[in-house]
């Protein structure tokens, strides 16, 4: 059995990491929402900077918003695959 303790660092980037995603998911749900009002949006720069944590993937998929968008398509998974490499290195190694 292994033994998993995280560093106060490792804890605090977890946390970080989780309220990126959440923000991320309702921001996107924020901006499908104003997008069928025809109301001011959220800047596509910030979804895709908030995105490359991965909620706004989930979201953008399960709302289907944003997803003929190519630039949004091809960077999220990227950048997923981005952050698991960079929390498998902070993480495990």
């Amino acid at each position: 059995m292994m033994d998993f303790k995280l560093e106060p660092v490792q804890f605090t980037l977890l946390i970080y990491y989780c309220i990126i995603n959440i923000t991320a998911a309702v921001l996107t749900v924020t901006d499908k929402r104003r997008a069928q009002k025809k109301q001011w949006r959220v800047p596509e720069r910030t979804l895709l900077l908030l995105g490359a944590a991965g909620g706004e993937f989930i979201a953008m998929l399960c709302i289907r918003h944003k997803t003929k968008h190519l630039k949004f398509v091809i960077s999220m998974p990227v950048f997923i695959v981005l952050h698991i490499v960079l929390f498998y290195r902070i993480f495990l190694l």
